[in-house]
């Protein structure tokens, strides 16, 4: 399987695709004025503690205050039962970013301090010497433990995970790593010392740097930058940490925008629609919310199967690579409910289920599934850490203030005219002006012009109507004249 990463620059904007035999599966965006928080640290101020949640509230400078949970800073580590033990307001407190601010909630924090680079993330207040999950070899991940723990020893430091990437990596090579975290490390402890509350550490590297620490992986056979200087940039970067991976790293300078080689504006363009086509005639149907994501699979036109269970099984087969592959484009993260088509067969069920678990191997996001449910739904969830693609680039409807329906002409008419009898009753009137849009104002004047003139009669009133091109479906105004 061929993969390449493809970094399109413009001067507010990174986008970053990961592709895959020519197909985009990942998109990571970053824009100047939005850039992602995850990794900054922060020397911040508690601004409210919180003893029935135990967390407290800490301003790190932004908008909204962060929040900070027991169970994600080491008071436990110094005997600490409760919050209160360890945190006072107006208190300075050094914290880490872990989740960017997501809808109405606050960036969330943890004083479990770990800066990462290309083979180690290191943990100055910790001790541990952990390996990746990812590595599975016993003898891979004993000698990686035998090499933390030797340099651990000689240093006196703190605790280092290796991750990934370190499988196999020379012993020397690992150690030159973690001395440059414990220098980067003892850098952000001078700053601490004279930085004031509510000020930024330390920022975490660039997306353009940052993806070939992160998403590098032996399979990228290219990496293509359509900046110059992002390019030389970039290189000088790859030589420091990642040196093996400079060779394939080349600028784009081709007439035809990078990104339309391999369609990513048309597979973007999708990742925003609510429906997903299957190749077979099958759909998938998307419904994001604050709360949980549900992702519905139909058959649609699709009837190749020789009987129906067989057409569900193979739609619902077909629907699992769908569905791994626009949770990570569209990142979707959070609570999941996948309502797959109903199959009476067990053995069905199984398959699919690990169909659905095989797809997710691939996925950066650490994912969580249930088995299929009495309902025939499966529940799982796939960690959050940045915003969704459709909230870095849409925002709420202003027409239906993000519901994604409007009520009907007919609807209108009713409110309009519970409207006018509020108002008569009111005030004593003769003459009303209705305000509304073409839409409504037409309906008012056919379909509901029979109740019209009965409330008019009713209420001893004239009613005139005057249609406002800028007025949304819903908008309306009763004028007293």
């Amino acid at each position: 399987m061929s993969e390449e990463i493809l970094i399109n620059i413009t001067p507010p904007e990174t986008r970053v695709a990961l592709i895959e035999n020519g197909i985009l599966q990942e998109l990571v965006i970053e824009r100047i004025l939005q850039r992602g928080l995850v990794g900054n640290i922060y020397k911040g101020e508690v601004c409210r503690v919180l003893p029935g949640m135990q967390a407290a509230f800490i301003d790190i400078g932004l908008a909204k205050a962060a929040f900070l949970h027991l169970s994600d800073f080491n008071a436990k580590e110094k005997g600490c039962d409760s919050i209160e033990q360890y945190l006072h307001d107006k208190q300075s407190i050094l914290v880490q970013v872990t989740k960017d601010p997501l809808g109405s909630k606050g960036a969330r924090l943890t004083t479990e301090i770990s800066i990462p680079s290309r083979f180690q993330v290191y943990m100055p207040y910790g001790k541990t010497a952990g390996v990746s999950q990812r590595i599975e070899c016993q003898e891979e991940r004993a000698r990686l433990k035998a090499c933390t723990r030797a340099f651990q020893k000689k240093n006196n430091c703190g605790g280092f995970i290796a991750r990934t990437a370190a499988e196999c990596t020379e012993e020397s090579i690992l150690f030159a790593d973690m001395k440059f975290l414990i220098k980067l490390w003892e850098s952000i402890a001078l700053k601490v010392e004279t930085a004031a509350p509510k000020s930024l550490i330390h920022q975490d590297f660039p997306l353009s740097e940052r993806i070939l620490r992160d998403l590098y992986n032996e399979k990228i056979e290219r990496i293509r930058i359509d900046s110059r200087e992002t390019f030389v940039r970039v290189s000088e970067f790859a030589k420091t940490f990642v040196p093996e991976i400079v060779p394939i790293i080349e600028h784009y300078s081709g007439e035809c925008p990078m990104f339309d080689i391999y369609n990513v504006e048309g597979e973007i363009k999708k990742a925003l629609d609510r429906n997903v086509l299957l190749k077979s005639g099958g759909y998938l149907v998307f419904d994001q919310t604050e709360a949980m994501t549900t992702i519905d699979v139909n058959t649609g036109a699709y009837v190749g199967g020789r009987n129906l269970e067989e057409t569900i099984f193979k739609t619902n087969l077909e629907a699992t690579q769908t569905i791994a592959r626009q949770l990570r484009l569209r990142n979707l993260g959070g609570i999941i409910i996948i309502d797959f088509i109903d199959m009476q067969s067990t053995a069905h069920k199984n398959q699919v289920l690990q169909a659905l678990e095989r797809c997710l191997e691939k996925d950066h996001a650490k994912t969580h599934i249930t088995a299929v449910s009495v309902l025939g739904l499966v529940e799982m969830t796939r960690k959050r850490t940045r915003e969704s693609l459709e909230h870095i680039l849409c925002e709420p409807c202003s027409v239906c203030e993000g519901r994604g329906v409007l009520k009907t002409p007919e609807s209108m008419c009713l409110e309009i005219f519970r409207e006018i009898i509020r108002e008569v009753r009111q005030y004593e009137v003769q003459k009303l002006l209705v305000l509304a849009s073409n839409e409504v104002v037409e309906a008012l004047l056919d379909e509901a012009a029979d109740m019209l003139s009965e409330l008019e009669v009713f209420l001893h009133v004239q009613i005139r109507f005057r249609a406002e091109a800028e007025y949304s479906q819903e908008q309306y105004d009763v004028v007293l004249l």
